[in-house]
C-alpha cells in the first residue's frame, strides 16, 4: 500500500511480472510445449539489459525476441530472465530484466500482455474498456503468425 492508498496498478504490474516469470521457468524445464512460441518486446535503453553492441546499435530502443524453435540458457530469477538466441548462426547471450518488458505475447492461444510507462500523470478520465486491446500484427512477424489477442495495458492504473 502506498500513503495515498492501494497501489492496485502497481500490484497487478508485478502479478504479470511474476506469471511471465512463472512461464518462462515452466519452458526452461521442460521446453515448449506444443505451438506455444513467444514474441518478448523489451526497451534495450533499460539500465539492466546486457546485450552484444552490435545488437544495441541496431536496436536502440526497442526489440523484440522469439522464443521458439532455437534458444539455449534460459534462465530465470526474479529480476528477469537471460537466453541465448541466434541470430544469422551467430549465438548471442542476452540478459533480459522484468522491468524493461513491453509486452509478452504468445500468438499459438492469442495471448498478450502490454507493459507501458508513462512519464506523466494518469488521465482519471479514461475509460477502463481502454484496458484491453487487439494485438496488433507486426511487419516483422513471420507471416503465419496470427495477429490477434487479448492485451492487458496496466498504465491506466501505474502512477
Amino acid at each position: 500500500m502506498t500513503q495515498s492508498g492501494i497501489d492496485y496498478g502497481g500490484m497487478m504490474h508485478r502479478a504479470m511480472q511474476s506469471l511471465i516469470a512463472d512461464v518462462l521457468r515452466d519452458v526452461a524445464r521442460n521446453g515448449l510445449p506444443g505451438e506455444h512460441h513467444f514474441f518478448i518486446t523489451f526497451d534495450t535503453r533499460d539500465e539492466g539489459v546486457e546485450m552484444a553492441d552490435w545488437l544495441r546499435e541496431r536496436y536502440p530502443e526497442e526489440m523484440t525476441i522469439v522464443i521458439q524453435h532455437w534458444f539455449d540458457n534460459l534462465t530465470v530469477d526474479d529480476q528477469g530472465f537471460t537466453v541465448t538466441l541466434n541470430f544469422g548462426n551467430s549465438p548471442e547471450p542476452m540478459r533480459i530484466p522484468f522491468d524493461a518488458l513491453r509486452t509478452f505475447v504468445d500468438p499459438s492461444v492469442e495471448f498478450g500482455l502490454r507493459f507501458e510507462t508513462q512519464d506523466g500523470d494518469d488521465d482519471e478520465e479514461e475509460d477502463a474498456d481502454d484496458t484491453y486491446e487487439e494485438v496488433p500484427a507486426d511487419d516483422d512477424d513471420p507471416d503465419d503468425s496470427p495477429g490477434g489477442g487479448e492485451i492487458v495495458q496496466l498504465d491506466h492504473w501505474r502512477k
